[in-house]
């Protein structure tokens, strides 16, 4: 009666970042749900792995090779698409540096990524979804891919903080401008998760250990935690959820 579920049937999803970790946890997560999906990485053989296992749900899948800070590129791939009815703005990084010794290339680097690719790509996808005549009958979802530390400060990510905060709102800025659209706009919010980038970082013991602790629900997040969340938002059973920030962080922001 009042319980929504999360079908993505007949929804085209546009997921960056998909090759490994959080991102192909959340276009396996849609194909689940019925989506689908066009993948897009910088590797063949990742796109290849996660192509083939959305195909085993009987989705649609197309992937692309790129580097989504190539506005040329992205902007190609995107117009040639049909429809686009979600998108997953999940393609980012981190350099962990220390705020008196970030190196400007790095700097640099974090900002194209993180900020301007990741405005590029919602702004490019927002167009193509307006393509759809009946858009604001049939809705749409941009899930920008942001973290706790959008919402708290955190030792030698001073750039990481900036690109997050500043995803933010700039969800919050899009929510507001396509409303009207009916197109939906949030952020999810993960803690430390793991995946390739962080497993680099949990090689030492103390700093796995004092994350853990940090985290009140005392484990590092699974991709699975993330993906699930993606999934409700890119559907219609949070048809009244936008402009906001779902944090995956195990309780780490309500200390």
């Amino acid at each position: 009666m009042y319980l929504k579920k999360i079908n993505l049937k007949n929804k085209t999803a546009l997921v960056t970042g998909a090759g490994k970790g959080i991102g192909k946890a959340c276009a396996i997560a849609l194909a689940e749900a019925g989506a689908n999906l066009i993948i897009i990485s910088r590797t063949q053989k990742d796109l290849d792995k996660v192509s083939k296992i959305i195909k085993k749900f009987k989705s649609k899948c197309m992937s692309y090779i790129c580097d989504v800070t190539n506005y040329n590129q992205i902007k190609n791939i995107i117009n040639k698409q049909n429809r686009i009815d979600i998108l997953v703005n999940n393609a980012g990084d981190n350099i962990p540096e220390h705020f008196t010794k970030v190196q400007k290339k790095n700097m640099e680097y974090l900002v194209k990524l993180n900020t301007i690719a990741t405005f590029n790509i919602a702004q490019l996808c927002t167009i193509k979804m307006l393509e759809s005549k009946n858009r604001k009958k049939i809705g749409g979802s941009i899930i920008n891919m942001s973290s706790q530390m959008g919402h708290v400060g955190g030792p030698i990510r001073s750039v990481y903080n900036m690109t997050k905060f500043g995803l933010e709102g700039l969800t919050k800025g899009m929510a507001i401008d396509l409303a009207k659209n009916n197109i939906r706009v949030n952020t999810v919010c993960p803690t430390f998760v793991k995946t390739p980038m962080t497993e680099k970082f949990f090689k030492n013991k103390k700093f796995k250990s004092d994350t853990i602790k940090k985290i009140p629900l005392g484990r590092i997040a699974e991709v699975g935690d993330v993906a699930t969340v993606v999934a409700f938002l890119a559907s219609d059973a949070s048809s009244m959820i936008t402009g906001t920030s779902i944090l995956v962080d195990g309780g780490w922001t309500a200390i």
